[in-house]
């Protein structure tokens, strides 16, 4: 009888490249929400100085022109100065829910409440639930987004008034009604991060208040409201070291769906939110089907980001070929707000 093959990882021929899209003081800043639609990346909120949120401006950075171009509105009716805060595109709307701010910087209860900003008119509306007696999340900080881009916002965990959670909540945007979902496994964590591909959303990573979370891609199915756990190595070689505030985004590649991590912090800082701690540079490509990881090496003729956490990113869909990521801000080793703009193309 043969002996069987051991099964081997493919060759990963798609390992990218960076290309810095712009720099500017005026997006200086950690802990923000960013959503891109269409060619537009669209920035809201996060602070420069810890614990001191920026304005309520809007920043619009358009990508199909010939070289990125940075705009800012200001309006009456946007959401309140705020950190960490969670946004997602859905549809062509970015929506973006709960935070901290304040004088004192408490995590904001809006009551189940969701901004919704509409990119043509660069307008925020503030949704409320339909149904002001039905549950909702309670507001919180350091929280997670993630969309099915139809008509469902997922926010899940983060930090309420004291503590960390491990909840996860559908907000159906037509209708205005959210869903709790089965909790997600333990430990409850603030700085974690989920995406949504092919009607599951997938979480890793987070801050349990003791140490970065690793080792697993936990796997939410909508359909049957069930989690699932897939483990692996988390050594750095066979798949990513723990983290938290990093990302996690569902892309196309190769014409395949595949999730790609980047970045996060690896070691907390001794001064909590005013320290910078072990910052990480490294970029992580998952097939969901085979489940197995792939370190990229990208291309760096523009150079490459520095290493950071504290960041956001998003996914530049591509209507045919391979997606790319966008990437801006957040926090580096030396405990300065990044300014820059990348993008990650395959």
């Amino acid at each position: 009888m043969p002996t069987s093959m051991p099964t081997r990882k493919p060759i990963w021929h798609h390992n990218g490249k960076w290309t810095r899209l712009h720099s500017a003081e005026r997006l200086r800043r950690s802990s923000h929400a960013l959503a891109v639609i269409d060619s537009t990346v669209y920035i809201f909120g996060g602070e420069v100085q810890p614990r001191q949120p920026v304005d309520a401006a809007l920043d619009v950075l358009r990508l199909s022109t010939g070289s990125p171009t940075l705009a800012t509105t200001s309006s009456s009716d946007a959401p309140s100065p705020r950190v960490g805060s969670a946004a997602a595109a859905v549809a062509d709307r970015m929506y973006l829910f709960s935070g901290r701010g304040g004088p004192d910087m408490a995590a904001l209860e809006e009551r189940g409440a969701v901004w919704c900003l509409d990119p043509r008119s660069a307008a925020w509306t503030l949704l409320t639930p339909a149904d002001a007696a039905a549950p909702y999340p309670p507001g919180r900080s350091y929280h997670c987004a993630a969309s099915d881009g139809q008509r469902t916002l997922f926010v899940h965990a983060g930090c309420p008034a004291s503590g960390r959670l491990s909840d996860l909540w559908a907000f159906d945007v037509e209708r205005r009604a959210w869903t709790r979902a089965a909790d997600a496994p333990g430990p409850p964590r603030g700085g974690a991060s989920i995406a949504y591909s092919g009607g599951k959303v997938y979480r890793m990573s987070g801050f349990d208040g003791t140490s970065e979370q690793g080792g697993c891609v936990d796997v939410y199915d909508v359909a049957s409201d069930a989690w699932s756990t897939e483990p692996f190595e988390a050594d750095g070689h066979a798949g990513p070291e723990a983290r938290s505030v990093c990302a996690l985004l569902p892309v196309r590649i190769a014409q395949k769906d595949k999730l790609l991590t980047l970045f996060g912090e690896r070691d907390p800082s001794s001064l909590g939110h005013a320290g910078a701690g072990k910052m990480l540079g490294d970029v992580w490509v998952y097939d969901i089907g085979e489940k197995w990881w792939t370190k990229l090496e990208p291309d760096s003729g523009d150079g490459v980001p520095d290493p950071r956490g504290w960041f956001d990113a998003d996914v530049l869909k591509a209507e045919e070929g391979n997606d790319s990521v966008v990437v801006h801000g957040g926090l580096g080793e030396n405990n300065e707000r990044l300014k820059d703009v990348w993008l990650l193309s395959f």
